[in-house]
C-alpha cells in the first residue's frame, strides 16, 4: 500500500463532490474502502467532514484528475512535492535519568572516578547525567551524603549502557599520552655473563684486610755483578 494523502476522508469528500471519479479511483487514491467512499457520496460517511482540495496542497494535478476521469482504470498516483523541507534534527538535551534511578547518581559517579580516573569531567556527565557541582563534590569528598556511598556499576543501574560506557573510556585512552611502560628486570645477554670477569683492583681482600703482596719474579731481578763478586769472596780451600 502506497502513501495515502493528507488528510484522506476530506480529500475524498472533495473529490466525490468535484469529479466524476469512480468509487474505486478515489478508494485507491484515498486508501480507503470502497463502500466507504459509496457511504460519503451518500451522506452516511463524513458528514461534518469540510472537502480538502488534493490540487492546491499539490498532491495531485489536474491533468491527472482529468486523465482518470476519461479512463476508469487509471489510478491516480500523488504527486512529489518538488520542495525539499529539511528535517529539523532536534537538540539533544541532559540524559533523562528516571527518578527511581536519580538516588543511585552519586553512587555511579564513585564508581566512576575510582575505576575509570582517566575519564573527564565532560564524559562522566554525558554518561550518568550529573551537573559539574556534584561530581566535583564527590571527587573532593565534600558530598552530604559522602560517607554513606558506595561504588555501583552505572550499566547495572541503567543510568548508561554498555557500549556508551566502553565508546568513553576508549576515547579517554586514545587521548591520554602515551608513557614508555617499565618491565621490571630483563636478562643479561648470554655474550656479558660468559665473558671473563677482570680482577678486582681493590688491595684489601673479603674481610677488608691488606691483601699480601705477590712474589716477584727472581729472573727478572737477577744481578750477575752482585753474586759474581760474592763469588770471588769465597775460600774455595786451594
Amino acid at each position: 500500500m502506497g502513501n495515502a494523502p493528507l488528510m484522506p476522508k476530506a480529500t475524498a469528500v472533495w473529490l466525490v463532490e468535484n469529479t466524476s471519479l469512480t468509487f474505486d479511483q478515489i478508494a485507491d487514491f484515498c486508501k480507503l474502502h470502497p463502500l466507504e467512499v459509496k457511504g460519503i457520496a451518500d451522506g452516511e460517511v463524513a458528514a461534518g467532514i469540510r472537502g480538502h482540495d488534493p490540487i492546491t496542497s499539490g498532491q495531485l494535478t489536474r491533468e491527472e484528475i482529468e486523465k482518470a476521469e476519461k479512463n476508469s482504470g487509471h489510478r491516480l498516483h500523488l504527486s512529489v512535492s518538488k520542495v525539499v523541507v529539511p528535517e529539523v534534527k532536534k537538540a539533544r538535551g541532559p540524559r533523562y535519568t528516571p527518578l527511581s534511578r536519580r538516588q543511585d547518581r552519586p553512587n555511579a559517579i564513585l564508581w566512576l572516578v575510582r575505576n575509570h580516573p582517566e575519564l573527564k569531567d565532560a564524559q562522566i556527565m554525558r554518561l550518568v547525567g550529573t551537573t559539574k557541582t556534584t561530581l566535583k563534590a564527590i571527587r573532593e569528598r565534600t558530598h552530604w551524603n559522602s560517607a554513606a556511598l558506595t561504588p555501583m556499576d552505572p550499566v547495572t543501574l541503567g543510568l548508561c549502557s554498555q557500549i556508551d560506557l566502553d565508546f568513553e573510556v576508549n576515547r579517554a585512552a586514545k587521548d591520554k599520552p602515551a608513557t614508555v611502560e617499565d618491565h621490571g628486570q630483563t636478562l643479561v645477554p648470554a655474550s656479558v655473563t660468559t665473558s671473563p670477569r677482570p680482577e678486582p683492583s681493590t688491595t684489601e681482600d673479603v674481610f677488608g684486610k691488606a691483601k699480601p703482596a705477590a712474589p716477584q719474579d727472581d729472573e727478572d731481578h737477577f744481578d750477575a755483578d752482585r753474586v759474581f763478586g760474592r763469588l770471588k769472596d769465597i775460600d774455595f780451600g786451594e
